[in-house]
This record gives C-alpha cells, structure tokens and sequence, in this order.
C-alpha cells in the first residue's frame, strides 16, 4: 500500500456558494493533446478506485477527491481518462519514492484529461493516481445532478442523485468511462445530519466531521464498469425485507410517498429470487435498493446494488394505481434486476453490441413476470414490442443491432427499439426455435463462463452451442447435466448459431416471406421489408429464418430453416390455408401471395378462432404494413379488418386500431374532414359492440382493464355518445365532491378526458393533479389535460414543463408529443418543439431516446410535402453539434414521406371502400 494524504482533509475546503469550487492545477495550455482518438488507450487499466465525494446541496455544486490504482500494460508517460465540464487539480502520482506532482492535460470536446508524468511508468508495475475535483451539479439529468420535490406544505427540497449511462460518469468524478475498464469502488460520502446517503454497497460506517458534518463509508464494490456506478444524498425514508436467499431489499421514496411502495418491495423480493433461482448463479451483493426519483428521464436504470427509477415506476397505491400501473411497475423492476446479471455481471465489451444487455432485460421481463406474476398475463403484450421495432427497422435509416458507434450522441442513439426491442424479439426467436431449456442452459452457461467480463456477439452465440458437449458439461449446474444427460446428447450440435445469429444481428432490417401455395407445394422467397419507392435498396439481404407454419389440416407446428433466396415445402396433403409466423414467435413478416389472403380472410370471417389471438395480431399488423408497400390493395386489408367486430382479445383489439387509427390521424393534419369522419365512424362501429359491454369499473383480469381502459378512452375522444354521456355524468359527481369521490381507478382517465373539454373542468383537474401525491393520477390528469381542445391550455401546459415548476420537466417529452397527436394542437407542438430545440438538447442530451421520442412523435403524422419541406428546412439549419446528423431526423423524413406515398396510392381506395361499407354523415360534404 503506498502512502497517501487523506482523503478527508482534501475534501474540508470552503466551497463558494453560488459556483464549483476553484482547485488549483498544474496546466500547460500550450501543450498538444497527447491522444487523438475518441476510446481510450489501452496502456493503463484501472483496478480500484477510492472515492469521497462532498455535495452541498445548498450551493448545489460538489468537491471530490479519487485515487485510482492502475495496472500499467506498456511503458508510457501519459494517463488518458475522462472527466467532463469539472475542474481538476492538485493531480499526483503516488509511487515508492513517494508523490510527485502530474501536469493535466485538457481535451474539453472529447471530455478527456492527461496525466503527463515525470519520468516513464513501467509495464507490470502498479500505481496510483489521486485528483482532486470540483463541479456544480447538473441541472439536466445526467451525471451528479440536483433533483427536487415539493412537500405538501409547499417547501422545496432538494436532493442528489446519479445517473451515469452511458457516458457520464467522467461528469462526476475523473475515470476511465468505458464499460471495459472495470474496477472496483470503494466510496465515501459527505452529508448534513438530516440527509441519509446511499450507493451500490452497505454502509460500513460513518464518522463525524469538523463543522458537524458526517462521512458515510461504503463497502468495496465488486468488479463493475463505471457507469453502473450510483450514490445519492436526500432524506428518503425506507422500508425493507429479505429474500429467500439472504439479500436485504430496500425500497427508497420521499417521505410523503413512502406508502407507496408496499407493492414494489414484494415485487423485487419475489423477482431477484427467481433470477437468482433462474440463473442458477447467486445475486453477488448483500444488499439491493431501488430508489424512487422525483426527477428522472428515463425508466429507470440498473446500478449495481442501487437501482433507480421515475416515481411513476416503482410507487404504486393499490386505491389508485390501474391494473396497467401495476403491469409496468413489475416490468419495469423485472427488467432492471435482470440486469444485475445482463450487463452488470456480464457485460458488452462496447455500446455497439449494447443489445446484449438491453434486448436481454426487455426479454427477461417477460420470462420473469409470466412466471412470478402469472395473472400479469405477459404474453398479451410481447408482441406489441415486436411491433414497435418493425416501425423503425422497415427504414432506410435502420442500423443492425450490432452497429459501430464512437461519440456520445452515436452511443446513447443505441438506446433505441432496435436494441430493445428487437433485441428481445430475435432472442424470443431463438428460444422458440432451439427449445426453451437449451436456451436457458446456453444463457446459463454464458453468464458463469463469462461473469465479472466483456463481451461481444459471438460469446453468446458460441454458448448456445453444442450444449452438451462433454467438454462444457462441467460449466453447467445440475439442470445443464441432467437435461443433456437424457435424449438431448446433440443439443445445438447440428445448428451453427452464430451463422444463422449472425444474420439477424449484423444487418439492419426486417425479412419479409412471401408465401404462395400451390396444391401441396408451398414456394417461398424472402426479401427486405422496407418503405421505399426505391426497390433496389431491397436488394443484398438474406437471412437464416427458423420458420414455423400450420395449416387446415393439422394444428402441429411445424418448422424449416429458410436458408436461401428462394425454396420450396411440400405439404402431406393439399389445405385451405396456411399461416406463417406461428404465434408470431418469429421476427418476420408473412405476405400470402395469390389467393392467400383470400383464404385467411375468409378463415377470420367465419371462424377467426381457428387461430391464436396473437396469429390475429399478426396478421392484421402484416396486411396493413403490406399496404404501405404496395404488396396488398388497402381494400384487401379493410376486408380482413372487418372481421374485429368479432374480436375480445386484446393483443388483436389493440392491434387493429394500431393498425386502423394512424390512418384518420393523417387526415387530422389536412383538409379532409368528411373521409376523417368516415373513417373515424367506422372503427367506432367496428368496435361498438365491445365498447358497450364495458362496465364501468375495476373487475376482470388485468388484460380485460387495460382494454376496458383503452376502449372507454378511445370512445370518449370519438364523442361516442354513450361513453361521453356516462365519463360526463361521473365527471360531474367527482367534481362535485371535490375530487374525494372514489372513481373506479380503470376508468378515470376516460372521465378526466371528457371533464378536461371545459375551461372549468380542466382547470379543477389541474388543480387537483398540483396537490396529488398518487404518481398515477397525475399521469392520468396529464394526459387529459394534454387531450384538451383548449389551445391555450396546452400552449401553457408545454411552457410549464419546460420550465419545471409545476408540471415535472421529465414528463415535457409526454406532454408536447400528446399534443402534438391532440389535432387542434400539432401545430403548437411543432412550433415548439422548433423554438425550444437548443433548451431541449441541453437538458435531454443529443442522441437520447427522449429527444428521438419527441422528434418522431412531432412529425411523424404530417402527409404533406409542405410539411415535410418546412421540417427539412428546419433541421437542415442546425450544425451537427446541434443534431443535425441525428438518426431520428432521417426517419423523420422517411416516415413523412411513407405517409406522402401512402395518402397519394390510397386515398382513392379509401373513399370507394368506405362508401360502400360505412355511413356517411348527412351534414357532412366532401
């Protein structure tokens, strides 16, 4: 151990109260940078740092001081590491022949600082590093950065939280911020006696300081990267329990809301036992928190021993909270504790492969839950992830789930439905196709073979191999050996998964089978689904697809590795139909060429249960997606549309208005009012019957709320009258017993909608959602207030958001994209959005999936070249430190003009089909 100041007397300075505090340092400003790329050398790696961080939450800015032991891997003069908008100083070198002072070098664009040392740091020796630091605390959402909350006797409090994914942990404490520079942590807080603190370990201790402070110490981390890193300062209180397997699991909220979190705590017991179970590897750490954040951008995040989250997903009142509040909340804890094994314990080697952490959890979430929480019923929502993931992977601007990224804004652009989305949905095809107990053994085997490592693509595949293998028997547990020791001697052995893998993670987009079948022959060809006019650019792909069918004749599933261009099956005996995609456990479209969608529609027609209910979601998602690229007539797919007047399931349900309302929500944006009726008219008739049944209060299953729920709030804004008259009536009451009328929670957001219609109702729900405590309520009033005809209302309601006071500035994207899909609001949302971009990509970071979010969500229902010349003009006029090489800007543009293409073929059709098969209107005229 090599003799060093303390810590402690480093940190004891004055901090000045309105700025961070001023370090001396020993600067050549002079000086070339000594490296010239964005990824760190790979000369130094860090094995431990020791780190005290004192935050004064009343200056808001904090001070530090970190001492990092390195592995020196060749000769060198120079340390490279990130630090970002801080100022360094006081940096030494700590050797045997005791401390020398380092120049600091400064590479602000790149958020890089260099250590110059005296004389050369030889290879295989270890040394240490210790730099003194100070910053303000962020005001975005990133880093070390300030959160507050209002208590309910309106004081402000404020606290200090962390979030460091992807690149800002360097913007809390100088390190090497890439995710294969794992070290240990061990960390030490400075705090006021009414503050708590915690981080990734246990307390260990805390000491009290001069000026009645007190110091927090912090067990030894395992071996992490940094950004899985987390500390926060506040006075959260807590309630705790164990699992069966001996860790303490700790809930964190402020203390008015404290009672909230009752269902989240059982949640998290009930999950960390089963991965631990289901991983058969033991959860490493003594301890798991998870914190509820009253400022927080995205979901939550998966810090080792500290998970943290948006109020709204982790508190839950079970007088107030929905069936879907409950659905989210578990999937959202389900996810971030697959994690402690998905990326935390195993992780990718870079943000390029980061799917193997993200496409892990979102799968995760549902193998968990199915199991813990079956009356979740899981399956009903899996494949509307699938979905969203086509949305963008059908675009030009598409990128594999493996794709190279270097900078800041490229990597936090990884955070997107490819990653997620797709990624689980290609694992969920795997796990279908090689069995779910080879699978689970292979995940199994990955994560032991390469638990505290770095990763890359073709670790995994190669664990999903030759399962039972004599060689790797041993790696397994009792389960791995037990399975292969049955008929499964040839697991995997005579599949190349990385070859068929391969296809689906090195290259961007989405197969599209077409199908036609002839007497027994069945001739299918694959292709690129992809919404261009530009057919060549279709051209060059070709993956492996495990493909799965059934027919007339048989309810057996049988499977073909589709391998080629082209090929050919051969039925036992000619059928009347066959589908494709069964379950749509396969991430695949299925065009049914000749007269195959002929012969499914007439199956729905006349019996549409003959076929799961996620084969129906399937369907339907695949005839309205074959539209927009010229495969199928629009009337061929209102024919099979007409078949949900019979439809209960809500994965079909939900599916069909996906498919059938973003069609009147382009006409919203042009001057077509008589066909928007009509086309509105006809899916309140389609679905009238199910609306109807509705009751309006809390029974059923959850899959039967959430679509109550979805159905009331749909028939509401459609001023179907039924529905308006009863949301008016209990509206009217709630009011009337000024908000302490107990409303069945499913329903409230259909009466809040309507009561949000009237100056007087809106501004009574606003008032109510200012003094609420109940995190899902005032999601609830957000979102009908944002669903107000009221322009100035929703002028005012983006404007708040931004500024923070009232209205979360976390909840702005939500806000501004429901108003941009409110029609008598889009055009304040686009307006907005324009006049605020330069506010918005400070506090939300370029590349973020927040700011993707709002972007598309904006833009993506405009159908005009008008419209699409006026958003090419606008981001053609930022820099690219501005966002003018976002990804979200080129499917921007590629969405607008799908949306050109789609209302120029169709519009026509449209009108003659609508004609024939709805009513329209008398006092409307086209």
């Amino acid at each position: 151990m090599f003799a060093a100041l303390p810590l402690l007397l480093l940190l004891l300075v004055s901090t000045p109260s309105s700025s961070a505090a001023q370090l001396p340092e020993v600067k050549d400003e002079t000086a070339p940078f000594p490296w010239n790329q964005m990824r760190l050398p790979k000369t130094i790696f860090p094995i431990h740092y020791d780190l005290c961080i004192h935050p004064n939450l009343t200056s808001l800015d904090f001070t530090g001081v970190v001492r990092i032991q390195l592995d020196v891997r060749e000769d060198t003069h120079t340390i490279v590491l990130h630090a970002k908008q801080m100022t360094v100083g006081n940096a030494l070198l700590l050797a045997p022949e005791g401390a020398r002072p380092l120049q600091v070098l400064e590479n602000p664009r790149a958020h890089l600082i260099a250590l110059q040392t005296p004389s050369v740091m030889t290879r295989g020796r270890k040394y240490e590093v210790q730099l003194e630091f100070s910053a303000n605390l962020s005001d975005s959402f990133h880093g070390f950065y300030k959160s507050s909350y209002k208590t309910k006797s309106g004081e402000t409090r404020v606290l200090a939280s962390t979030q460091f994914e992807a690149t800002y942990a360097r913007g809390a404490f100088p390190c090497f911020d890439e995710p294969a520079f794992k070290a240990n942590f061990t960390i030490q807080l400075i705090r006021e006696p009414q503050h708590i603190a915690i981080s990734n370990m246990p307390k260990i201790k805390t000491v009290a300081l001069p000026g009645g402070l007190l110091e927090d110490h912090f067990d030894t981390t395992v071996k992490m990267s940094t950004y899985l890193v987390a500390f926060i300062v506040s006075d959260f209180l807590s309630v705790s329990k164990t699992t069966q397997h001996g860790v303490k699991i700790t809930v964190y909220a402020v203390p008015e809301k404290i009672n909230q979190t009752a269902f989240a705590l059982d949640a998290a017991v009930k999950l960390l036992d089963f991965y631990d179970d289901y991983f058969d590897i033991p959860y490493p750490l003594p301890k798991q928190d998870l914190a509820a954040i009253p400022d927080f951008q995205s979901g939550a995040m998966e810090n080792w021993g500290l998970t943290t989250y948006r109020e709204t997903g982790l508190l839950f009142d079970p007088e107030k909270s929905t069936a879907s509040d409950k659905l989210g909340i578990t999937m959202v804890i389900a996810h971030e504790l697959a994690h402690q094994w998905f990326g935390n314990l195993v992780t990718m080697e870079w943000w390029n492969d980061l799917w193997l952490n993200e496409g892990f959890a979102k799968f995760m979430e549902f193998i968990s839950v199915d199991v813990t929480y079956p009356e979740l019923k899981v399956d009903d929502f899996f494949l509307n992830k699938c979905f969203e993931a086509m949305e963008v992977d059908s675009l030009i601007s598409s990128h594999p789930i493996s794709t190279p990224v270097e900078n800041p804004a490229q990597i936090q652009e990884m955070f997107d439905d490819v990653s997620y989305d797709k990624g689980a949905c290609i694992l969920n095809m795997l796990r279908d196709f090689l069995s779910p107990e080879t699978f689970e053994i292979g995940i199994i085997r990955y994560l032991k073979r390469f638990s505290y490592q770095n990763t890359v693509n073709s670790h995994l595949w190669e664990s999903l191999s030759d399962i039972c293998d004599s060689d790797v028997l041993y790696e397994g547990g009792k389960k791995h050996q037990d399975f292969c020791s049955k008929q499964n001697t040839h697991a995997g052995a005579s599949l190349d998964v990385k070859a068929i893998m391969d296809t689906w993670t090195l290259q961007e987009g989405v197969p599209l089978v077409t199908v036609a079948l002839k007497g027994r022959e069945v001739r299918l060809s694959q292709e690129r689904f992809l919404k261009t006019d530009n057919t060549s650019l279709t051209e060059g792909f070709l993956w492996q697809i495990p493909l799965t069918y059934k027919t007339s004749a048989s309810n057996m599933i049988h499977r073909f590795l589709l391998k080629t261009k082209t090929d050919i099956l051969y039925l036992p005996e000619e059928v009347d139909w066959v589908k494709f995609n069964v379950d749509m456990s396969g991430y695949y479209m299925v065009h049914y060429a000749d007269e195959g969608w002929k012969s499914i529609i007439q199956l729905l027609r006349h019996n549409h249960t003959a076929l799961s209910s996620n084969d129906r979601a399937n369907l339907i998602q695949n005839i309205f997606q074959l539209v927009s690229v010229g495969k199928v007539k629009l009337d061929t797919a209102l024919e099979l549309s007409l078949y949900l007047s019979r439809e209960t399931e809500i994965i079909a349900v939900t599916q069909g208005f996906g498919e059938l309302v973003p069609l009147y929500k382009l006409m919203e944006k042009r001057d077509m009012v008589a066909l928007e009726n009509q086309m509105k008219d006809y899916i309140v008739n389609l679905f009238h019957e199910l609306i109807d049944r509705q009751e309006w209060s809390d029974s059923g299953s959850v899959s039967e709320r959430v679509l109550r729920s979805y159905l009331l709030v749909f028939a509401c804004v459609r001023n179907y009258q039924p529905c308006v008259s009863k949301a008016t009536e209990l509206f009217n009451m709630w009011r009337d017993s000024d908000g302490e009328m107990s409303l069945p929670v499913d329903v409230t957001l259909a009466v809040f909608v309507v009561g949000a219609r009237s100056p007087a109702g809106w501004d009574f729900l606003f008032e109510k959602y200012r003094t609420s405590f109940q995190m899902s309520v005032k999601s609830r009033m957000k979102m009908a207030m944002a669903i107000s005809p009221l322009q100035d209302k929703l002028q005012w309601m983006m404007e708040q958001s931004l500024r923070g006071d009232v209205m979360k500035t976390q909840d702005l994207p939500d806000v501004v994209v429901s108003v941009s899909r409110n029609p008598l609001g889009y055009k304040l949302a686009w307006d907005f959005l324009r006049t605020n971009w330069h506010t918005l990509i400070r506090k939300f970071e370029l590349g973020s999936h927040t700011l993707s979010y709002m972007v598309r969500g904006v833009t993506n229902q405009y159908s005009t070249r008008e419209m699409l010349q006026e958003v090419q003009s606008f981001f053609n006029s930022l820099t690219e430190e501005t966002g003018s090489e976002l990804r979200c800007i080129q499917q921007s543009y590629e969405t607008i003009m799908d949306n050109i293409r789609w209302m120029e073929s169709n519009l026509p059709l449209l009108q003659a089909w609508l004609d024939k098969h709805g009513h329209r209107p008398a006092h409307e005229d086209l």
